[in-house]
């Protein structure tokens, strides 16, 4: 190695240690430490704080799974004669609260999602544009995936603000699966509400809601787009042309409702009530149908308030067992019957509906039909009357029983003049207006038609749950059901299918369709659900 080499290496050696040297001296700089999550317990178990911040957290949740099974009376064309189904739901929650100078800030958000299929519906989901069914010709209408935000609400001071549900429900199908009875359930709507509190466990709630969630169709007797004939011109006295009236629900007032409670150590008690606007679109622009005759013009259809009263009342009872519960619920709704919640087995989305595969007959759920003579709402009546009873066999063991019996009425001037327009168009050469039209008056037809006939609905069940473990339930309900017209028969479609494309033969006495006065339903479901 030259000397030169040699010089260089010694240099660069010295440098390093007196760089070590200096590096020893030098302050060591240590790394931040980090914030533990603290318990919250002002809030109630499983809270946190947020890091960082004075907000508490709780993230909850559950998962589902669903197996049920309900009797068919056939499988004829048209109906899908599916007996089973299944189901798989997932749930978020998160609960997040700040305490302030005014109380209490929270935020409270829940999103659900759930794959089904076969006979577990959710057209409620698809109606309002949160399922997607699927379109294969071996599967449409019998499979779907929905996702669901819940809920989504602000409290403060009274206040609540957001996706919520309704201050008018009370019992809200607080013991059952399927939630077979009768009565009001609006458990995701948009609302704004004040609620004062009176100690000593009172209460009192004003709430504006989203009215489309409480919304049930205004009768149009027309197949196609919807449309309600009203008669335009008159000659001698009597309609020979006809428009149409659109019977779409605007969006325009929100409901209001506003609900009393009580909770106390004995139970609580409620008394809400709420009302609901219908209105429908302007007369059709369209030429008249008919021959003759002066147009004279019918005045816009004017809105109506529909409204609603309920009353429940929640008792514990400790004597039976820890934890065995009634509850007891009566309403009565006009223009609203999903105040009523006489619609809450087969969905308040159509005018007519089935609670389950071929139902011998539709039930009709409008809140209201359009006079073809005087282009005003008619509404219609309903009520409920439900009971529920929890009982603990053991703190492993529990069961519930429940019943509920409603009727849903039309006037019987409703249905008279939806027959004579049935009628008078047909004298005019414009035939029926389809599989809703009740028919002629005084002829075979209209006397079984299906159209605006009053009905009732009958609902009994009970259900048995094992919780082995905290948070974990597996149960297994059944229930009965019947829905039924009040006076006379109607075609039975499930043993006449073709009967109402018929309608002359019918009338002649050619076609004799089997007719019936009732029809019901066995459901029975499996449930295994984890909560955590």
């Amino acid at each position: 190695m030259t000397s030169l080499m040699r010089s260089l290496l010694g240099t660069v050696a010295a440098c390093a240690a007196a760089g070590a040297a200096r590096a020893a001296d030098l302050p060591v700089k240590k790394t931040a430490p980090t914030e533990s999550v603290r318990v919250c317990t002002a809030d109630g178990a499983g809270f946190f704080y947020i890091p960082g911040t004075d907000t508490c957290l709780r993230i909850s949740g559950r998962a589902r799974f669903e197996g049920a099974y309900q009797t068919a009376s056939s499988r004829q064309p048209g109906a899908s004669g599916d007996t089973s189904g299944y189901r798989g739901l997932l749930r978020f929650n998160l609960d997040a609260r700040t305490q302030t100078a005014y109380g209490t800030l929270r935020a409270f958000a829940r999103l659900e999602a759930a794959s089904r299929t076969g006979v577990i519906h959710t057209a409620t989901m698809l109606r309002i544009g949160q399922a997607y069914g699927a379109t294969g010709v071996d599967e449409a209408g019998r499979t779907q995936q929905y996702m669901n935000v819940d809920k989504a609400f602000i409290q403060f001071a009274g206040l609540t603000a957001g996706r919520a549900s309704s201050f008018y429900d009370f019992y809200a199908h607080d013991f059952e699966f399927y939630g077979a009875t009768s009565g009001s359930d609006n458990s995701s709507t948009t609302v704004l509400a004040y609620t004062a509190t009176f100690g000593e466990g009172l209460s009192a709630t004003l709430s504006v809601e989203d009215p489309v969630n409480t919304r049930s169709p205004v009768f149009a007797p027309l197949s196609g787009p919807p449309a309600s004939p009203v008669f335009v011109a008159y000659a001698d006295g009597l309609p020979t042309r006809y428009g149409t009236v659109d019977p779409v629900q605007r969006s325009r007032l929100p409901d209001v409702v506003a609900a009393l409670r009580t909770d106390q150590a004995w139970g609580s008690a409620q008394l809400s009530a709420a009302t609901h606007e219908l209105n429908v679109g302007n007369l059709s622009t369209a030429v008249a149908a008919g021959t003759g005759g002066v147009l004279t013009g019918i005045p816009h259809t004017r809105s109506v308030q529909g409204w609603a009263v309920q009353g429940g009342v929640q008792i514990n009872l400790p004597a039976i067992a820890a934890g065995d519960t009634v509850y007891l619920q009566g309403a009565y709704a006009d223009g609203a019957q999903s105040y009523a919640g006489y619609c809450m087995i087969a969905g308040c989305y159509r005018q007519s509906n089935t609670g389950f595969d071929t139902q011998k007959f539709e039930q009709y759920f409008a809140d209201a039909s359009i006079n073809p003579f005087t282009g005003q709402l008619q509404t219609s009546t309903s009520f409920s009357a439900v009971a529920a009873f929890l009982h603990y066999w053991s703190p492993e063991w529990r069961s519930a029983l429940f019943a509920s019996y409603g009727e849903q009425d039309f006037s019987a001037g409703a249905r008279l003049a939806q027959g004579a327009l049935c009628g008078l168009a047909s004298a005019n050469g414009t035939g029926d207006f389809g599989v809703d039209a009740v028919g002629v008056p005084g002829t075979r037809f209209y006397q079984l038609s299906q159209a605006l006939r009053d009905t009732y609905q009958v609902a009994a069940g009970a259900s048995l749950i094992w919780s082995p473990v905290a948070d974990l339930d597996i149960g297994v309900e059944a229930f009965y059901t019947q829905i039924g017209v009040r006076k006379g028969r109607v075609i039975d479609s499930d043993k006449s299918p073709t009967a109402y494309a018929n309608v002359a033969a019918i009338n002649s006495g050619a076609v004799l369709p089997h007719t019936a006065t009732q029809d019901s339903m066995t459901h029975v479901r499996l449930r295994v659900q984890r909560d955590f």
